[in-house]
C-alpha cells in the first residue's frame, strides 16, 4: 500500500487565493513596486543573502552567515535578506553589527515569516514576484546558504535570468559544499548529459565554504561594474 500524501492544513489561511476583485489586486501590486523602488533607489552596492528560516542560532550556517555578512559590510556592501528568521536574520545581524545598511524584504506568509529585529531598512510584500524584482534590481551578487524551496526558487530564478540574458551576469555563490554538491553533481551530469543545459552555463555558479572567497568575488565584480559605468560615461 502506498503512503498517503500529506494534505494541506485546513487551519492555514491562504493570503491571496486569486479570487475576488482583480482590479484592486492590480493596485496592490503597483503599490508594492512603487514603494520598493522609492525605498531602495539610493541603495549602495548590495549583496542578497538567501537561506532557510529554520536554521537557528546554534547552526553552523547561521554563524557563518553572520560572519559573511559582517565581512561584506566591512567592505562597503549593503546586505539584503528576506527579512525573516534563521539565515535571513543572520544576514541582517552581520550587517547591523557593522553599522551597514541592512535591508529586509519581508513577505506576508501564513506561517514561519516573522520580521527579524536587525533590519534598518524594511519593506513588506504580499506578492513573491514583486519581492523578487527588488532582489534582482538592487543586488550586484547573490549568496545562497543552505535552504529549502524558497532558496532554490531564488537561485534558479537568477540563474534563468542570466542564462537567457534578461539581466547582466552577477556572481551567484552557493555556500556550503556538503549541502549543495549533490545538486551541482546532478546538474553537471543529468542536465548536461540530456543536453538541456550547456557545460559553459555551469560556469555561472560558484561553490565555496570560504567567506573570504565570497568577499573577493563580490569585490572584483563591483570593481568591474564600476569600470563599465565609467566607460559608459554613467
Amino acid at each position: 500500500m502506498s503512503e498517503a500524501k500529506p494534505q494541506p492544513d485546513a487551519n492555514i489561511c491562504t493570503i491571496d487565493d486569486l479570487k475576488g476583485d482583480q482590479s484592486w489586486r492590480i493596485f496592490r501590486i503597483i503599490s508594492e513596486f512603487t514603494e520598493g523602488f522609492d525605498t531602495l533607489s539610493n541603495l549602495p552596492d548590495a549583496i542578497s543573502i538567501f537561506g532557510s528560516s529554520r536554521l537557528r542560532h546554534d547552526n553552523e550556517y547561521y554563524q557563518k552567515t553572520v560572519e559573511l555578512a559582517a565581512l561584506l559590510a566591512q567592505n562597503g556592501f549593503a546586505i539584503i535578506s528576506g527579512g525573516g528568521p534563521g539565515i535571513m536574520e543572520a544576514a541582517n545581524k552581520g550587517a547591523r553589527q557593522q553599522k551597514q545598511i541592512s535591508v529586509g524584504l519581508n513577505i506576508q506568509l501564513p506561517m514561519e515569516q516573522k520580521p527579524n529585529p536587525y533590519q534598518n531598512k524594511s519593506l513588506h510584500f504580499r506578492y513573491f514576484f514583486a519581492r523578487k524584482v527588488m532582489f534582482v534590481r538592487y543586488s550586484i551578487g547573490y549568496v545562497c546558504m543552505p535552504g529549502g524551496f524558497g532558496t532554490l526558487d531564488e537561485f534558479f530564478e537568477a540563474l534563468t535570468l542570466m542564462q537567457t540574458h534578461k539581466i547582466f551576469p552577477l556572481p551567484l555563490v552557493l555556500f556550503g559544499q556538503d549541502f549543495w554538491k549533490g545538486l551541482l553533481e546532478w546538474m553537471q551530469t543529468t542536465l548536461v548529459e540530456y543536453g538541456v543545459i550547456g557545460t559553459n552555463e555551469m560556469e555561472l555558479i560558484t561553490l565555496t565554504d570560504d567567506p573570504h572567497e565570497v568577499v573577493e568575488i563580490m569585490t572584483k565584480h563591483r570593481d568591474w561594474k564600476n569600470l563599465q559605468r565609467r566607460n559608459a560615461g554613467c
